[in-house]
């Protein structure tokens, strides 16, 4: 058996939600979404779903480092090993109040608002970097189906990636390490090779670049239940064509449009986010990367298009 699951991630828990699918001789049955709950439970949770199968859980956030910041490490070979040289209490995971506490050791920055021009290049400065583009993973850039994505240190902004990423790495990624029970694509190896019974392993992954691995395209806010429920037809499409079958509740929801609330999009994003991850399972998009002798910056699970240098 496979468990495949998705979580939508946050520095709020309120926001963290998980949708989980099982593969069984069967086909994959979705069930709906729910929210992660205890994080230092969390991985042991999703492995007693699996009853000893193989997990891949896939994560809302960057995994990996900035391949300019990354050149000056000292010591570390890959991402992973420097993930776990880490302990929670270390100046790492403190974001840095003002620019001058910024350094390789505490990259993360601002912990509050700041105003006024030229604070990302005042950061890329005080990390040693030439200018801003440093700040990004090739990952974030954009591509010709869609936007930059946010900077990993710069914990400014909507989509808040950094302090998702601190919190991921912290309280989930890093303890699992640890306990030597995760592997972490791409860099222990292509995502197919790592789901193995017993084992669980965890992917970078993007709701916006899984919809459009889907053939899926939201018309409209996906903070909106109407962009959301006009879709659901499409949805249960590709379900079908994934060979997966949602749950009663599940159905209703997509039906529905999860809703009227506009945090919605949350458990919304969090069941795209799994289709993406099975649909990488299933074959139909590739379980590696464009660039695998990549050992630091990472990758966004099936996505193929690559960054626009330009």
């Amino acid at each position: 058996m496979i468990l495949a699951a998705h979580a939508d991630w946050s520095v709020d828990p309120r926001k963290r939600w998980v949708t989980i699918g099982l593969r069984t001789k069967h086909g994959w049955h979705i069930d709906a979404p729910l929210l992660v709950g205890d994080v230092a439970t969390f991985l042991d949770r999703l492995t007693a779903a699996a009853g000893g199968g193989a997990v891949a859980l896939g994560i809302d956030c960057p995994i990996g480092l900035p391949a300019a910041y990354a050149a000056q490490l000292q010591g570390f070979t890959n991402f992973p090993a420097f993930l776990r040289h880490l302990t929670p209490d270390m100046a790492f995971f403190s974001v840095a109040r003002t620019i001058d506490e910024v350094s390789l050791a505490r990259p993360f920055y601002p912990a509050g608002s700041v105003s006024g021009p030229g604070h990302k290049l005042a950061l890329a400065q005080a990390l040693k970097l030439t200018d801003t583009a440093g700040l990004s993973r090739l990952a974030d850039l954009r591509t010709a189906n869609r936007p930059a994505g946010g900077q990993l240190f710069w914990t400014l902004g909507a989509n808040q990636c950094g302090k998702a990423a601190l919190a991921a790495w912290r309280d989930l990624i890093l303890t699992g390490l640890i306990q030597n029970r995760v592997k972490l694509w791409p860099f222990d190896g292509a995502l197919r090779d790592l789901v193995r019974p017993g084992q669980l392993a965890i992917a970078e992954t993007y709701p916006a670049e899984a919809l459009r691995q889907l053939g899926l395209k939201l018309h409209g806010s996906k903070q909106s239940q109407v962009s959301r429920g006009a879709i659901a037809g499409d949805i249960l499409s590709v379900m079908r064509q994934l060979d997966a079958k949602a749950s009663d509740n599940l159905r209703l929801q997509i039906e529905t449009g999860f809703g009227q609330k506009k945090s919605a999009e949350d458990p919304f994003d969090s069941l795209i986010g799994v289709l993406g991850v099975i649909n990488v399972l299933n074959g139909n998009q590739p379980d590696y990367t464009p660039f695998p002798a990549d050992q630091w910056q990472g990758w966004v699970l099936g996505q193929t298009d690559l960054p626009v240098m330009a």
